[in-house]
């Protein structure tokens, strides 16, 4: 390791990662099983990316069941490194002062970021506008008119870089400044039709991805692109979205990050409107026009004051910790569960990701049945379901999304869950 010491996760912005300090976060957040929550815990317990890219070998020997962790080779970091200074871009680590402050305050932030445009853009404050990739004249007209107003406020728009109201966002605030968040990496424009637009934005705003250059976007890439544009966002607005919409799981993230979620309403015989409507119906705020948001938000300008997740992660002290390898990916789920397929994951074109078999606990119920019979109307923590079913955690979690897809969970604070009876679906 450099000699300065590297970037602690709560370290007052103004310190900078050396370049061989972000080749190794590069090669940590690179490596086989290792997410956001097991790079913190990494960097914590051993100081630095260089010493945990040390430790790692003797540590998943030591840790029983560990999964298998393949360190991300150093050239191929390096040549990555390369590439984005090639093509305009750069690395922003979590703690500098260039990375994004709203998205620093949510759970398991991603440890870096490329980005590629304008970098003062990503640190004013931003509203996420999303929406559906079919959206009708009116949506259109809306989402102009919304981000206009936004706009004229000084406020970023964030979105997908989606077909449909993300497009008509971006294309509305070209001037002003828009960030598109990618799914793949900031080479591998989708859809590919808006390579144009993604030219465009880089004028005045900006590309962000997490995603290694060169990454092809699957259908399970784009929730964790939403995770990330509503924890850009102060707000997020959804102005249309089907009842299996993806800017849904958008809105669910802004909600469990603590950020004020808006929804424009519709006609109950528009399927566009359907999943708009239940959001509103799910405690959403009701918008209509830009002063709804604006008047919101007048209080919390500052993304340095926007409010976090009550839940935080205990930092690990040793050795005897919960082993670390439960996470292959952000939410432990590794592909996309088939109650998901269908969804607007943003792109009927997308790769067809393979659906999940059932999962079952060790008796051979489906891990939904068992998640049903555990869960009631008193909400209980994930972590206690998981515990309590003996179901990995990635079962759990796909099978959660499975219930709420369904309408039979409602997601509290504090990684709370708790199921709604069947009565009132």
């Amino acid at each position: 390791m450099s000699g300065q010491s590297e970037l602690p996760f709560q370290k007052a912005p103004g310190v900078r990662l050396t370049d061989a300090q972000r080749l190794d976060w590069l090669r940590l957040i690179r490596s086989d099983n290792i997410g956001p929550r097991t790079f913190r815990a990494l960097i914590n317990r051993y100081g630095g990316a260089g010493a945990a890219l040390e430790a790692l070998p003797a540590l998943v020997r030591e840790t029983i069941g560990a999964r298998k962790i393949r360190i991300a080779d150093r050239d191929v970091c390096l040549r990555e490194l390369e590439t984005a200074q090639r093509a305009g871009a750069r690395f922003v680590a979590l703690g500098e002062p260039d990375y994004p402050q709203a998205l620093r305050a949510i759970d398991s932030p991603p440890p870096l970021v490329a980005v590629k445009g304008h970098g003062d853009v990503v640190l004013k404050p931003m509203i996420a506008v999303v929406g559906s990739r079919n959206a009708s004249a009116a949506g259109l007209t809306l989402t102009e008119r919304l981000t206009h107003d936004f706009a004229g406020q000084n406020y970023v728009i964030v979105s997908g870089l989606a077909r449909g109201i993300d497009q008509k966002a971006h294309r509305a605030a070209l001037k002003t400044g828009t960030i598109a968040v990618l799914a793949g990496g900031l080479d591998r424009i989708y859809p590919s039709e808006h390579r144009g637009l993604a030219e465009e934005i880089c004028e005045h705003g900006a590309l962000i991805s997490e995603m290694p250059f060169g990454w092809e976007p699957r259908g399970r890439d784009f929730p964790r692109r939403n995770r990330i544009v509503s924890g850009l966002a102060l707000a997020t607005v959804v102005i249309e979205a089907a009842r299996r919409s993806g800017s849904l799981i958008t809105a669910r993230f802004a909600n469990e990050q603590g950020r004020e979620v808006f929804a424009v309403p519709g006609s109950p015989l528009d399927p566009r409107a359907e999943g708009t409507n239940d959001l509103l119906r799910q405690g959403a705020t009701f918008c209509t026009r830009a002063e709804d948001v604006l008047e919101a938000l007048a209080l919390i300008r500052d993304p340095g004051d926007v409010p976090t997740q009550s839940a935080q992660e205990d930092e690990p002290s040793g050795p005897a910790q919960v082993p670390l390898w439960d996470e292959t990916d952000l939410f432990g789920v590794v592909e996309v569960p088939a109650s998901m397929e269908g969804m607007e994951l943003d792109e009927a074109s997308a790769p067809a990701p393979e659906p999940l078999h059932p999962a079952a606990d060790r008796s051979g119920r489906p891990t939904v049945e068992v998640l049903e019979e555990l869960l009631g109307s008193a909400p209980v923590a994930v972590d206690d379901l998981v515990r309590a079913s003996t179901i990995p955690a990635r079962d759990v979690q796909a099978a959660l999304l499975d219930l709420e897809l369904e309408g039979r969970i409602v997601r509290h604070g504090g990684a709370l869950v708790s199921l709604l009876p069947r009565t009132s679906r």
